[in-house]
């Protein structure tokens, strides 16, 4: 089975509830791992929003979190990236991951 990352709160491609907008609560989903490759020592997390801010009008990509040694999973536990950014996230695991899932929501105010 692949390795996979799901929500109770909304399914892969579908619509992310306002209470977890900026419109709403401002509340994080849930997420849940399964599978989680042998081997994995930790997990990192990027949550990017490919066409903020606006999907009519896209301008940039938007990162809402970088959470690391928790979602990717990778072969080693990362050290200290001291206010990381995408960049410093891609840099780090170079090398180091062994499976990757992913999970997408739309959302539209």
């Amino acid at each position: 089975m692949a390795f996979t990352l799901t929500s109770n709160a909304f399914s892969d491609g579908g619509e992310i509830p306002i209470r977890h907008t900026k419109d709403g609560e401002d509340l994080s989903p849930p997420l849940s791992w399964a599978n989680v490759p042998d081997g994995t020592k930790s997990l990192a997390l990027v949550v990017e929003d490919p066409d903020a801010p606006d999907p009519a009008a896209p301008q940039r990509t938007w990162i809402h979190w970088i959470v690391y040694n928790l979602l990717y999973a990778l072969d080693t536990v990362l050290p200290e990236l001291d206010r990381p950014n995408r960049r410093k996230l891609d840099e780090a695991i170079q090398g180091h991951v062994i499976a990757m899932a992913e999970l997408m929501g739309t959302y539209q105010h």
